[in-house]
């Protein structure tokens, strides 16, 4: 791993796509085993006074209610809890306002039905906020997450909830860009389109009638908000469960507890901007972090591509600092993304820890076993 930094009037040349394309493939060819670190202790940088400060403040919030920093795109901690007996994961997701794939991302050995009695549960409640103005209500359909940023009122500390949602599957999905809710109602009826007719009777899960009337089994749930986009909504469910992962038509889905609360809080013409961001960057403290998701479709790019996507934008983030950045890491989470902001920030390890000190050094011990030009990939390092 190595370090390179951004100085301010830098030249052009060192900002190349193929510079980029390039690092990208000397990254895709180190072995995983030089890159490994453990994500959830670079989670956070060593704990200070303000750290402390601020996650006493934030516990004064209701659950999902974070106030906005003054400067900085985190919000919340992220926490452990014991399980007990009779536990499942998604128990403990519902009860932190955490959905089903955040759970299973941030804990991956952990059985979904039975975590066991005392295991120790990482709950990621740790947001990077999404990009663009922090204004209405925010979808990123990446993130299966929901951002609401309330208009302040007088004397009132801007502040931002953040509630977990189901978005449509992968032949019927959430639609992007920028939209409005245009309707609102209360215990909801249900008219299922005729697509969704067809489809319950060609699933072999018998005849749908014209109309679910409200009720347990109505799965718009007790609150419906419809977007300006023909089709779509917004609503509760009647199978929480589902909470978290892509199984809807389209629509997005909340917690019947979530979409309550919300529904309180919007009106018809409140903006609502749909994202599909599964790579989202943000500051804390001076340090750069990095918070990432699965791609949605296999069709969104390479693993190359992503990583090339990703060098750009941290680049660009960093652009005429003397900012050090781990592209090792950069590249671990990239490939394999867990949900957690990951600092970025390049720190030397301690000299019992090291193999070599630099790339160079840990190209040079692969050369044997790769087809990376070893030299080639210097001389490009080399003009940053």
């Amino acid at each position: 791993m190595m370090a390179r930094s951004h100085h301010p009037g830098a030249a052009g040349p060192e900002r190349t796509a193929h510079w980029r394309l390039t690092l990208a493939s000397v990254l895709m060819a180190l072995p995983l085993a030089l890159l490994a670190f453990n994500a959830q202790a670079s989670d956070e940088p060593a704990a200070s006074e303000a750290a402390s400060e601020k996650a006493a403040s934030e516990a004064e919030w209701p659950q999902g209610h974070y106030p906005l920093p003054e400067e900085g795109d985190i919000v919340g901690e992220t926490s452990t809890v014991i399980a007990e007996k009779s536990d499942t994961l998604l128990d403990i997701g519902r009860e932190h306002g955490i959905g089903y794939e955040e759970m299973r991302r941030a804990n991956p050995d952990v059985n979904v039905w039975y975590p066991g009695e005392g295991t120790e549960l990482v709950i990621p409640s740790r947001f990077i906020l999404p990009p663009g103005p922090r204004e209405g209500v925010v979808v990123n359909v990446a993130e299966m997450r929901i951002y609401f940023f309330p208009k302040p009122k007088d004397g009132e500390t801007p502040h931002v909830e953040t509630y977990p949602v189901s978005v449509g599957r992968m032949d019927w999905k959430t639609p992007l860009g920028t939209t409005s809710i245009t309707q609102m109602i209360k215990n909801p009826a249900w008219y299922p389109p005729q697509s969704i007719i067809k489809e319950h009777a060609e699933d072999g899960r018998g005849n749908l009638p014209s109309v679910v009337p409200a009720g347990p089994d109505n799965p718009l749930g007790s609150r419906k908000m419809r977007l300006n986009i023909p089709g779509y909504l917004i609503h509760g469910t009647n199978r929480p469960d589902g909470i978290g992962m892509r199984v809807t038509h389209g629509c997005i889905r909340m917690l019947p507890e979530d979409v309550e609360a919300l529904f309180e809080k919007v009106d018809v013409g409140t903006k609502v901007r749909l994202i599909n961001e599964p790579f989202k960057l943000g500051w804390s403290e001076g340090t750069l972090y990095v918070q990432a998701y699965p791609y949605l479709d296999e069709e969104d790019g390479t693993t190359v591509e992503r990583i090339t996507n990703a060098l750009s934008q941290v680049d660009e983030a960093v652009e005429g600092l003397d900012y050090p950045v781990d592209y090792a890491r950069l590249r671990d989470v990239v490939e394999v993304p867990g949900g957690l902001p990951v600092a970025l920030e390049y720190t030397t390890p301690p000299e019992h820890e090291r193999q070599r000190k630099t790339l160079y050094d840990r190209l040079e011990l692969i050369a044997a076993e790769t087809s990376v030009d070893v030299q080639a990939a210097q001389a490009l390092l080399e003009q940053s």
